[in-house]
């Protein structure tokens, strides 16, 4: 009893920072199922009426579905090219530690500090005007840039990971018939799953919810081209006064990544575990 006592304070404010975080979110959840009237009235109050028409004019309207299939596709693309190549680049670096890759790991690492706004008109310069990529293939020069970005702290992430695999378990691969390509994805890749989870969580996170580099890209390839960001911006800009339109569009839109989050939590837990101890 004296214990609990003792963690009650703790209890207290990790609750109340519970609260505080899950607060916009609920009240998101409160007035998306409202009248623009009642939202206006009594935004803290329950819906007397939950008016789900709300939510079909928002998928009419935003063009949800295409959207989202955008954002998917642009999302887990990216992902998992930063994923494989970034594996493969750190199990490189790790085990050839010859000075020219101790120089560009370093290099791979320090690009990390750059912001992007530094590089954000030198960017749309050369893959706009000079190579055409952003009018000519909107999506896949957005998945370019993606990777680009995403790869740097994904390598930083998998060498401190990589070091701790055994070097003796990729030589007792060799040993039995293995190649270098079949030791890293049959031995070395299964042991670092959960970090590649983490790393992927991290960065699904990141490219569902951006919106500066897809403005970048996309705002003159169309609506068809759009990702929920882009899209429920336009919606919003569109019903900016009328809280019932807009509000269940950006429900829409933050729940399918919140969904993917609950599921593989645990992942990220057991990957952060994993790093704290080594």
């Amino acid at each position: 009893m004296t214990l609990w006592l003792r963690k009650l304070p703790v209890y207290v404010i990790v609750l109340l920072a519970l609260l505080l975080f899950m607060f916009p979110f609920m009240l998101l959840l409160l007035n998306a199922f409202k009248s623009n009237a009642e939202i206006i009235e009594s935004p803290m109050s329950f819906p007397k009426t939950f008016h789900f028409e709300n939510f079909k004019l928002a998928i009419e309207q935003m063009n949800y579905f295409g959207s989202f299939l955008n954002t998917v596709f642009i999302t887990f693309t990216s992902v998992l090219i930063i994923l494989l190549f970034s594996s493969m680049t750190a199990h490189y670096f790790v085990r050839n530690r010859t000075r020219f890759n101790n120089t560009m790991f370093l290099l791979m690492v320090s690009s990390m500090i750059i912001p992007f706004q530094a590089i954000m008109i030198p960017l749309v310069s050369v893959y706009g005007k000079m190579l055409g990529w952003i009018s000519g293939a909107p999506h896949p020069a957005l998945i370019f840039m993606y990777v680009g970005f995403g790869t740097p702290l994904a390598v930083f992430i998998y060498h401190g990971f990589i070091k701790s695999v055994p070097l003796e378990l990729e030589q007792a691969s060799l040993i039995d018939g293995c190649n270098g390509r079949q030791t890293f994805f049959k031995i070395v890749l299964p042991i670092v799953l959960p970090t590649s989870v983490t790393i992927g969580i991290l960065h699904v996170l990141w490219i569902w919810n951006d919106f500066l580099l897809p403005l970048i890209v996309l705002q003159n390839a169309g609506k068809a081209y759009l990702t929920l960001p882009l899209a429920i911006q336009v919606f919003k800009d569109i019903y900016s006064t009328d809280y019932s339109k807009f509000l269940p569009g950006i429900l829409l839109t933050i729940m399918p990544v919140l969904v993917i989050y609950l599921f593989v939590q645990r992942f990220i837990i057991q990957g952060v575990t994993q790093g704290a101890v080594k």
